[in-house]
């Protein structure tokens, strides 16, 4: 007779004895470093072999460490966690599953290293004995974005979590932060971290919080660069380009300089002369231009680069970065900071200022933004122009506008300043006091994940009024941007959407000036360029769930832009005409030039 027992059912009960797991013990470090290191933002895409990161992040916002971003799609993912770096100015992580889940990252870290922006990838991948061999979902993720990234670090699937390996999980984050701050050096960009994890890839019972320091380092910046004091001697400009900083405005207002500042060059404040890219073919303004101190990197247009290319022009740039910007191939010089020479309207001033170069800038951008206003008042309903001078005019203190590439943010370089002072104390250190700010991604000027970029910005500006300038195109190729899990909270993000079905600015390229030869040319640049596509966006944003109102006159826009978005995601729709985009353009400049009448070189 036998005395056996029954064999017991397995239980379903979670364990009460603390995870040992390695996977899950390596991605509670890596967390815990980085929050111990001042990182506060992640984003997350679902996937299997990223999961031991994806709980660790989800226990430290439980904790109330960081917060976290879910988005659904590894492309929007990356833009998303660019956008919030760009809003905080510290360096978000977004993490990724294995596979083509990474390579997905890859334009959002291409804009990234292109244009400064700290950014941390967080790639899982399956351990080294499942590569070479056609494993599932295995591809080489070693330094898969190359040169975009600042620093690629690895951390191997561990057999078991010693002292030791935590103590370098941490070591490995530490330069991972740093290379992404840009310190001790000064040149901030992305990073990644391949993360192999074995299973299993999920806790047995509760996860012991890492409180650990050992092989953490606090990377200090290195002290700031040396200040070149210039002479006041030649006529100079100074000429923001994105990602300048407010620091070329202070220098220009104490120069006694007139400042010509891109929209999202962060200088675009009180005293920018507007619409300065229609004044520099004036022999009477850019013609008599003799040094050009230029900040950040100019991106919008020809004349801006005809400038830097001029042999009887001196070009001095500030910058830190390797990579400096000299797109004319002409710099003389390459300084880490200036201190303006004594004069201008500074409070040490020491020399007269060229009082009459100044006020020639300052005069002529007044009567250029007049004249503008007066010819869009002319055109019939809403054009591009007229809408891109209207969300800045709805842009206040403290607000965010993300803009789109293309003719967004040409549109809005034509008005005026973003709300904000500007003050220098101690000679060297820059306050912005009730500053607006307008954000893009020119790094590279893509349209990609525009959408997704604003949503990342307003995701991490919490209370902040956030709006979008984008064409059609622009939105409809970040359309999965709109895509939200019903477990994330609503985003409050206005985006007006400039709607002239299709590319508009192949319009007001040779392109556009080849279609208006024939028929057959025209056809050609229909379908080649302009790309009309007909979408109902009305359609597709009821799709996502996401608002949509309509704008088809000026009352209806301003009546649309008149209060902060609270309300979650919404759509402001404003169609305009594509068709005379070129004649349009023309008839500003020439609107302009009519205002401030000929044109003749003077050397007094």
């Amino acid at each position: 007779m036998s005395t056996s027992q029954p064999s017991a059912e397995p239980s379903t009960e979670p364990s009460t004895e603390p995870s040992t797991e390695p996977s899950t013990q390596v991605a509670e470090t890596l967390v815990a470093a980085l929050t111990a290191l001042g990182v506060r933002h992640a984003v997350l895409c679902p996937g299997s072999r990223s999961a031991p990161l994806a709980y660790a992040l989800a226990r430290a916002e439980q904790a109330g460490r960081l917060r976290l971003q879910v988005r659904l799609d590894e492309r929007t993912a990356g833009f998303a966690a660019l956008g919030t770096s760009l809003a905080t100015g510290e360096p978000a992580v977004v993490v990724t599953t294995s596979g083509t889940a990474v390579a997905n990252l890859h334009p959002a870290v291409l804009e990234a290293g292109a244009a400064g922006v700290p950014l941390i990838v967080l790639s899982a991948d399956r351990p080294h004995e499942l590569r070479g061999i056609g494993a599932n979902q295995v591809t080489d993720q070693v330094k898969l974005f190359g040169a975009a990234v600042r620093w690629f670090g690895e951390l191997p699937a561990p057999e078991a979590v010693t002292d030791g390996l935590r103590k370098g999980v941490r070591q490995q984050v530490s330069r991972a932060v740093a290379a992404a701050r840009g310190v001790p050096g000064g040149h901030p960009g992305p990073v990644q971290v391949n993360v192999a994890f074995r299973e299993p890839l999920v806790a047995s019972g509760p996860v012991a919080a890492d409180e650990g320091t050992a092989g953490l380092t606090r990377v200090e910046a290195s002290t700031e660069p040396a200040r070149v004091r210039l002479e006041p001697g030649p006529r100079t400009v100074v000429l923001a380009g994105h990602g300048a900083g407010p620091e070329a405005l202070v220098v220009a207002r104490a120069a006694g300089w007139p400042l010509l500042a891109e929209p999202s060059s962060g200088a675009r404040m009180e005293d920018a002369v507007p619409a300065y890219r229609l004044l520099l073919d004036r022999p009477d303004l850019g013609g008599r231009i003799e040094r050009v101190l230029l900040y950040g990197r100019p991106t919008l247009s020809r004349p801006v680069t005809r400038l830097l290319s001029r042999d009887d022009v001196e070009v001095i740039v500030v910058s830190t970065r390797p990579d400096w910007a000299d797109p004319g191939g002409r710099a003389a010089r390459v300084v880490g900071a200036v201190d303006p020479p004594l004069g201008g309207t500074g409070p040490a001033a020491q020399v007269e200022a060229d009082g009459d170069w100044i006020d020639a800038w300052l005069k002529a951008g007044e009567l250029a933004g007049q004249a503008i206003d007066a010819a869009l008042a002319e055109a019939d309903g809403l054009t591009g122009p007229l809408v891109a001078r209207e969300v800045l005019a709805a842009t206040g203190p403290g607000d965010v506008l993300v803009t789109g590439s293309s003719n967004p943010v040409r549109d809005l370089d034509l008005f005026g300043v973003l709300p904000g002072s500007v003050r220098w104390a101690a000679g060297k250190h820059v306050y912005v006091s009730g500053g607006a700010r307008l954000l893009a991604n020119r790094g590279l000027a893509g349209i990609d994940g525009t959408v997704s970029t604003a949503l990342g910005v307003a995701a991490a500006l919490e209370g902040t009024t956030v709006r979008a300038l984008v064409g059609d195109l622009t939105f409809l190729h970040d359309a999965g941007a709109l895509v939200r899990g019903v477990h994330e909270p609503e985003v409050p993000l206005q985006i007006v959407v400039l709607d002239d079905g299709g590319g508009g600015i192949f319009s007001t390229l040779e392109q556009g000036a080849l279609a208006e030869v024939s028929q057959a040319e025209n056809a050609l640049f229909e379908r080649l360029f302009a790309t009309p596509q007909g979408m109902d966006l009305e359609r597709l944003c009821a799709a996502h769930r996401v608002a949509y109102a309509p704008a088809r006159d000026l009352d209806e826009l301003r009546s649309a832009l008149a209060g902060p978005p609270t309300d979650g995601l919404g759509v402001v729709h404003v169609r305009v005409p594509r068709d005379g985009r070129r004649a349009l353009g023309e008839k500003l400049t020439a609107a302009v030039q009519a205002a401030l009448g000929p044109s003749e070189r003077s050397e007094g």
